[in-house]
């Protein structure tokens, strides 16, 4: 059957009353935790999470679809507004955003990174649908030297671009992968790590970690030092911009877009380095660049919100076909199939093909939910802004308790989700990413089992990953990604002493 057969099947199942209803909760509930500071959709994903034992697999990814991109859409009022970036990929929006609104051209800011949000997802959804079915294909034929050399290399990038430091980034991996290891190994049935507790003979839940980290962690983090900061808001004037201002945008929604998706594709950070390429690029090309910091120039908040949308649509696929997150939400998504029984892998596309299509087909319906959303009623998501950070954080924690408590009904896994929300103040504190934990978390036990697969192949011998053209062109990756900033660190500090 092809691709447009299947689709036309996916929005059947993703237009359901039903369906349709946990897409606009999904985009509303997003929206709203975007534009309040310092929560994101992996917040907020981890703490539904526990949803899953009661709501049907398509129904429930659906939902976790609406809330991912929905977020980076309400990013950007609070960087315009407040220059309080909502999710980390809009952080490079706020520096030309926040300038316009402080002219008086807030309204010209929301509505272009509104439409380049709607322009950039649409345009991505559409390249996931020609491209994810052709990756599952192709992704069949790899082998489990390919697959631990993939995860290699998502452990390697993820750890390297994120954070301030490579060695933070990987210290952090290596907690990930050390939480991932506790319990019984899978082939052997040993009993690793468990301190002698039998509560941690099943592991560590995901959903407890993401929860501890980023919810609990957040709420521990402001209450301890960001409780007392109060914010600036600059005023709202109606969504809308002037013919100039469509002429400047669009082609910034489209240079942002081809730059955003291949960056959602591979493990390299997010959307951090898209956005502020696209930031570059538009500040390079535009015949206005005397506005670029000063006055506030609309092509600097049009193209790096394009790319941040594009590049989140893009993370489905890596996602959907090898089983793999680029975003510490995409992992946390990983995280929810897996709590249904479902793998995520090239087999997904024939085992699980209703979910699949639905969930790409309500990427379509989501995008124009969110253009309805945002454009008229950006007064209200204004008004979030308002909410005291006391009650709002104390409700987030009474939230995550509750949900974490569901679980299993054990009061182990409370004391637990504390002691890692205090492990998540402190990396916060001292500038060690959180996204290495959870990716080193899911990840890990999979490339375990995926290694020692690839030497049973090879009969023991490490030699199977350089015998293979695959696994050896991506250990070539991997090499180059730990080895060539360093290399181009060392080689700019020979030419400043030689000058």
């Amino acid at each position: 059957m092809d691709v447009w057969s299947l689709l036309l099947q996916g929005f059947a199942t993703a237009g359901t009353p039903v369906n349709l209803l946990w897409a606009f909760v999904g985009c509303v509930l997003g929206t709203a935790i975007g534009v309040l500071p310092g929560l994101g959709p992996a917040v907020t994903v981890a703490m539904l999470l526990p949803i899953t034992a009661q709501v049907e697999p398509t129904a429930s990814m659906i939902f976790f679809a609406g809330i991912y991109y929905g977020a980076m859409y309400g990013g950007s009022t609070t960087s315009i507004l407040l220059n309080t970036p909502g999710e980390t990929g809009t952080m490079v929006t706020a520096l030309e955003g926040f300038k316009m609104a402080k002219s008086g051209r807030a309204g010209a800011a929301l509505a272009t990174a509104a439409i380049g949000s709607f322009v950039a997802g649409t345009i991505a959804t559409v390249l996931v649908t020609l491209f994810a079915p052709f990756v599952a294909v192709h992704a069949v034929k790899l082998g489990p030297p390919e697959y631990f050399m993939l995860m290699l290399l998502a452990f390697t990038t993820v750890s390297a671009v994120l954070g301030k430091s490579t060695l933070r980034g990987i210290t952090a991996l290596f907690v990930g992968l050390a939480i991932g290891c506790v319990g019984l190994d899978q082939i052997t049935g040993q009993v690793r790590y468990t301190l002698g507790l039998p509560e941690f003979l099943d592991g560590i839940e995901v959903v407890l970690v993401a929860v501890g980290l980023f919810a609990v962690g957040e709420c521990f983090y402001t209450a301890m030092y960001e409780g007392r900061t109060t914010a600036q808001m600059n005023r709202m004037n109606k969504a809308h911009m002037t013919r100039t201002e469509w002429r400047r945008s669009w082609p910034a929604w489209l240079r942002g877009t081809a730059l955003g998706f291949p960056f959602g594709t591979i493990p390299a950070g997010g959307t951090e380095i898209p956005t502020f390429l696209s930031y570059g690029i538009e500040r390079k090309l535009s015949k206005h660049k005397h506005e670029f910091g000063t006055t506030g120039a609309i092509e600097g908040v049009a193209g790096p919100e394009a790319a941040n949308n594009a590049a989140v649509t893009a993370t489905l696929v890596p996602l959907l076909t090898l089983g793999i997150p680029t975003s510490v939400t995409a992992a946390i998504l990983l995280s929810a199939l897996q709590g249904y029984g479902i793998n995520a892998g090239p087999q997904l596309f024939q085992t699980s093909s209703a979910l699949v299509w639905a969930l790409i087909a309500s990427l379509y319906i989501g995008n124009v939910m969110l253009l309805v959303l945002n454009l008229p009623l950006v007064g209200l998501w204004v008004k979030l802004l308002k909410i005291p950070r006391p009650p709002l954080y104390a409700g987030i924690l009474i939230f995550a308790t509750v949900g974490v408590y569901g679980m299993r009904q054990s009061s182990f896994d409370l004391f637990l989700m504390f002691g890692i929300g205090m492990l998540g103040v402190v990396m916060r504190r001292y500038d060690f990413p959180t996204a290495p934990v959870i990716v080193g978390m899911i990840l890990g036990p999979l490339a375990e089992a995926q290694m020692r697969n690839a030497l049973s192949i090879g009969e023991g011998k490490w030699g199977v990953f350089i015998e293979r053209p695959m696994s050896a062109s991506l250990l070539a990756v991997v090499v180059a990604v730990l080895v060539l900033p360093r290399l181009l660190k060392l080689v700019r500090a020979l030419k400043q002493r030689a000058a």
